[in-house]
């Protein structure tokens, strides 16, 4: 063979060679990259998947004082909780002794008691599964979903400061008007086949009650802290004014992020840093009525309580409102372990990992 063509076939050999090496290269980092998102889901899932299940491998008799030793100044759950099937089953399940009015509020809810002490909060069904809040990104009724899945958003972002949520249906006839207070009890009518309720708050009159299907009402049930651990309500330094025309400092003032963290509590400890969590948290679910925080009374090591309130969320799944992030994006700031978390979640894992959190609540998977 003559030099020339030598030449030309070792030419278009080594061009065939590069190029599957090439191929080589970019399959054996896809596979990399696979392996490595198959290694954050297992990460994220592992104990995410929570069974409703009523046994308790436990020497104590009540699911409550199971949960009562969980809260702590910077958790109101340990992130690894082998009970806590066993405890949202109680939450879903348990007999209620006693339905009155819900605490202060601008949205209606019930303050339940259930057999053996236990404080919930119970926030009915207002809309149908797929409605889509329009206009602000703070409108429209709370939805009792949301609570359930911003719950479950924040065990799979590792932040542990939001009271347990689990879905539940209650028959208003049987279950809650014989052990209403007369407050309570005054508010019940029958609109056509159903029982429904109007409780009492700030902005929803008697002509405006929530429903059940019949007797049966969906919604969902927020444990209450115990009682040792009073939360004291603080102003969110990002808080919005909802008043047409007026703007909060902190969407005119190019300086504020500089000058919130010179103010107390906000220049020391972990509080600062709070803020930001509290606003990636937010944004993932929509919630842009965060108006106020609350964090432990009289205790100035605690974390802030990211989420004791989470049902403005979820409204519009077409809506992305950027303005939530305004804490990251002026300040420019993260804590590593929640850019790494977040980092994990991409890909998909997110989606999956909220399969897998929310798989056994009552309401899965018509909550989601």
């Amino acid at each position: 063979m003559k030099l020339k063509q030598r030449v030309v076939l070792l030419a278009i050999l080594l061009v065939i060679f590069i190029f599957t090496k090439v191929l080589l290269i970019d399959n054996v980092d896809t596979l990399a990259a696979n392996r490595e998102d198959q290694r954050a889901f297992h990460r994220i899932t592992t104990g995410l998947r929570v069974e409703l299940a009523p046994k308790l491998d436990h020497t104590l008799q009540s699911p409550w004082e199971i949960v009562a030793p969980w809260v702590v100044p910077w958790e109101v759950y340990p992130e690894e909780t082998p009970e806590l099937g066993a405890i949202m089953h109680a939450m879903a399940t348990k007999k209620i002794i006693k339905s009155d009015v819900g605490y202060k509020g601008t949205q209606l809810k019930a303050f339940l008691i259930l057999e053996g002490g236990q404080k919930v909060v119970f926030k009915p069904k207002r809309y149908s599964r797929d409605y889509v809040v329009e206009g602000e990104p703070y409108a429209g009724y709370e939805r009792h979903n949301a609570e359930v899945a911003a719950f479950h958003l924040d065990r799979i972002l590792g932040f542990c400061r939001a009271p347990s949520v689990v879905g539940r249906f209650v028959n208003l006839r049987t279950e809650i008007k014989p052990v209403a207070t007369e407050q309570l009890l005054s508010t019940f009518l029958t609109v056509g086949s159903n029982t429904c309720f109007y409780g009492k708050c700030y902005y929803f009159q008697e002509t405006e009650p929530t429903c059940a299907d019949g007797d049966t009402m969906e919604g969902s049930v927020t444990l209450w802290l115990p009682d040792v651990w009073p939360l004291q309500k603080h102003c969110h330094p990002w808080g919005r004014t909802y008043r047409e025309g007026k703007l909060s400092r902190w969407e005119y003032d190019e300086s504020y992020c500089d000058a919130v963290k010179k103010t107390s509590p906000y220049d020391s400890g972990p509080c600062f840093l709070d803020i930001i969590d509290t606003a990636v948290f937010d944004y993932l679910i929509g919630n842009a009525d965060r108006h106020h925080y609350e964090s432990f009374q009289d205790d100035e090591d605690t974390s802030l309580l990211i989420c004791p309130d989470n049902a403005e969320s979820f409204g519009n799944p077409s809506l992305d409102e950027r303005s939530i992030l305004a804490p990251l994006y002026q300040c420019c700031i993260i804590r590593v372990s929640t850019w790494n978390r977040l980092n994990y979640l991409k890909n998909g894992v997110l989606k999956s990992a909220f399969k897998y959190a929310m798989a056994y609540d009552p309401q899965f998977p018509s909550a989601l």
